[in-house]
């Protein structure tokens, strides 16, 4: 007979804490936390308040998009607002970050010709010339994730896009959530648009970029028309895993006619439906849901 090591409750959880970045086996102080951890807990907390509450320094990660040749070549960023007045608003109206500020419509207007551009030119361009898809950078619930992420995601996209789009400028959204970017591709003329957006913090992770893929873009399109690449951060989903899964999902979208629920990603391949099987406007059919 074999005697088998006993296993503590110290133990137990030392070796759940090593595989989780969440909070468990705290223990007990009385009524309450261990002092130690009832004190990380509050700094978490802050923290998070911190990463939503924080205003998106729109001109230094605009500087920032111009010092990436990659990033500068596609044109000058160009810098929008939604129609939230400010983070308070925002916050307790979501209807109206979801909508881009009349005042900045003319910021997004399609180009008569991109010239040289982006120089991107295959399948994802259009016979005149205007950029197929567009990036928008949006500060969304996390302005820390879009101050530290941004920028190296959105260059790593473009590298992943090569050859097959012709990109517009990148846009940055303050007060902005996904929907944003529905309108901002109608005013570019593009086919698709990827937004990049804060996601909500936790009390683990604050800083947690959003990729979104949206075919077609228009008003009122659902979140169930798009497709999410989350959890982008060094410690999370890498930034160059996250663009090419993004580019990959743009690729195929362009392929089937649409994007969401029925364009799968598999990690290498883009499976769905045939788009006899889909019809123009199949997407329609699916239910609305809010970001």
């Amino acid at each position: 007979m074999t005697r088998t090591s006993q296993i503590t409750p110290a133990s137990f959880f030392e070796a759940v804490r090593a595989a989780t970045p969440s909070r468990v086996g705290l223990g007990r102080r009385g009524d309450s936390l261990p002092t130690s951890a009832l004190l990380e807990l509050r700094e978490a907390h802050a923290v998070a308040r911190d990463a939503i509450h924080l205003p998106l320094d729109v001109d230094r990660l605009c500087r920032q998009i111009r010092e990436v040749p990659e990033l500068a070549r596609l044109g000058d960023p160009l810098a929008v607002h939604s129609m939230a007045a400010d983070r308070s608003q925002y916050l307790r109206r979501p209807d109206l970050g979801r909508r881009l500020d009349p005042s900045c419509r003319t910021e997004v207007q399609a180009p008569a010709d991109t010239g040289s551009g982006s120089g991107r030119g295959s399948e994802g361009s259009g016979s005149d010339g205007r950029p197929s898809l567009a990036i928008v950078i949006a500060d969304g619930l996390s302005t820390a994730a879009v101050a530290a992420h941004a920028v190296p995601v959105a260059r790593a996209l473009v590298a992943e896009l090569g050859e097959q789009f012709r990109l517009a400028p990148l846009v940055v959204a303050s007060q902005a959530r996904v929907a944003i970017g529905d309108e901002i591709g109608v005013g570019l003329g593009v086919g698709e648009v990827i937004v990049l957006i804060g996601e909500r913090p936790g009390l683990s992770v604050s800083d947690s970029l959003g990729g979104y893929l949206t075919h077609g873009p228009r008003p009122g399109r659902r979140d169930s028309e798009r497709n999410c690449v989350s959890n982008i951060r060094p410690d999370g989903l890498s930034y160059r895993l996250a663009a090419a899964t993004l580019a990959r999902l743009a690729r195929g979208a362009m392929e089937l006619g649409c994007s969401g629920v029925s364009l799968k990603d598999d990690g290498g391949q883009i499976d769905g439906p045939d788009r006899g099987e889909i019809g123009p406007a199949g997407a329609d059919r699916q239910g609305r849901s809010e970001d």
